[in-house]
């Protein structure tokens, strides 16, 4: 089953993060987002959203200056 993809390129903190909120208010517990991210920060800004919101950074990656990050519910 694929999952939603959150295209944050070219934003800058704390426009992905407000972006993936919303997008996350709507997904059930178990279900993921991936979120593709240019800002250097977001790895670290994901982290600790994560963190604070009870949320799994499952997977981060890092491709020609693009940060692949999914976060699970």
């Amino acid at each position: 089953m694929s999952h939603p993809v959150l295209d944050a390129t070219g934003l800058q903190c704390p426009l992905p993060l407000l972006r993936v909120r919303k997008v996350l208010k709507k997904l059930s517990h178990g279900q993921s987002l991936t979120v593709l991210a240019t800002d250097p920060g977001a790895p670290q800004d994901f982290a600790s959203y994560c963190e604070l919101h009870d949320l799994t950074l499952s997977q981060e990656e890092e491709k020609e200056g693009v940060y692949r990050l999914v976060i699970t519910k």
